[in-house]
Formats: structure tokens, sequence, C-alpha cells
């Protein structure tokens, strides 16, 4: 069993939480407003703030509520996992990305807290995808994975595996800007309606 935080009480939050009780893991969800803390009755409920109680803390946050979120947990995050799962999107065009070309914005969480073990992933994966399990009619939901610490990754995979969805690994932490690219494309197209917010990219083996 794995202590995990999830920081945010939203969809995303929400489907991961339910994806680590699944796998019978210990669950604290840390809402940023006190009205959206009950997210299920079998996880600890608070408010960002409150002490993070998980090894493995995911990031199911915004791209612009981040900083002030790691901010507030300054040095307390040394040695934790931390996963990040944002598209750093420029909302006021929906059509870039806010951080350089060579970097992305998992490397910039990485520098903020170079004591915690940066992964990037979830952010190709919607809500519903993660919620069912399932991308569309019958392909399952995979979480790709990519960080420079191969423990870490190995933790947080055996967390996905164990709610019923596959883990691949993506690679170094350098891949984190391929994945937002692909996060950022298919994000594009389900505002588009090009494709519905159950389907999504699948990776079939």
């Amino acid at each position: 069993m794995t202590n995990v935080t999830i920081v945010g009480a939203g969809n995303m939050g929400s489907a991961i939480a339910g994806i680590a009780l699944a796998g019978g893991n210990s669950v604290q969800v840390l809402a940023r407003a006190a009205e959206k803390a009950e997210v299920n009755a079998q996880v600890n409920a608070g408010v960002v703030g409150d002490p993070i109680t998980g090894d493995v803390v995911i990031l199911a946050l915004p791209y612009p509520a981040v900083a002030e979120v790691l901010d507030t947990y300054a040095g307390q995050l040394d040695g934790k996992v931390l996963v990040d799962l944002t598209n750093p999107l420029d909302f006021s065009t929906f059509d870039d990305l806010v951080v350089p070309a060579d970097s992305s914005a998992a490397a910039q969480f990485a520098a903020k807290v170079p004591g915690a073990k940066v992964l990037k992933a979830l952010n190709t994966n919607f809500a519903a995808t993660l919620a069912t399990g399932s991308v569309g009619n019958d392909a399952k939901t995979t979480v790709l994975v990519a960080g420079d610490d191969a423990d870490a990754k190995a933790t947080f995979a055996s967390i996905i595996e164990g709610g019923g969805l596959n883990a691949v690994d993506a690679g170094s932490l350098k891949r984190a800007r391929e994945l937002e690219s692909l996060g950022f494309l298919q994000l594009t197209l389900a505002a588009g309606e090009k494709i519905s917010w159950t389907a999504g990219f699948a990776l079939v083996k």
C-alpha cells in the first residue's frame, strides 16, 4: 500500500482518487476550497495548507495554480514522488503552450522543488477515461509516465496498474515536452468537438 496525496478535488482529482482507492492505497485529497474537500468517504479530506501525508503527491490542478501550491509546501516535498499532470495552455487563445519550446511545465516544477522526484503523467488522459478505465468503447486507458527516477516511476505505475489501468514508461523527464504537446492536441480536438471527452488517444500494443 502507498500513501497518496492528491492536491485538487475536481474531476481529475476525483478520478485519480478512485484509481488509487481501487488499488488499496491510502488516499488524502487536499482541495483548494473547503467546500470541495469531500470527494469520497474513504479519503482523508482536507484543504491546501494542511500537512501532506502521502509519499506520492499528485498535482491535479491547472497549470497556473501549481506555483502557489509549491510555495505553500516549500521544503515539505523533498524525497516525495511529485506527479505533474498539467497541460500549460494559453487559455486566452487555446492555440499555444506557454512554456519555452525547449522546456516543459514539469521541468519548471522540478527546478522549483529540486528535492522531489518529479514525474509527468496523466496529462494525456481525460478524467472520464481515468474514471471508467477505457478510451472510447473498448481500449483500456493507458497512462504515460516520464521521469528521471526509475523507482519513482515504478511506484507510481503500481498505483495506476493496481487501479486496473495500464502504465507505460515514456522515458526521461525530457519527454514531458512531448507529452504536453500530445495533451495539448487532445484537448484542442475535444474542445473543437472533433472527439468526445470520453475518447482521446489510446495506446494499442
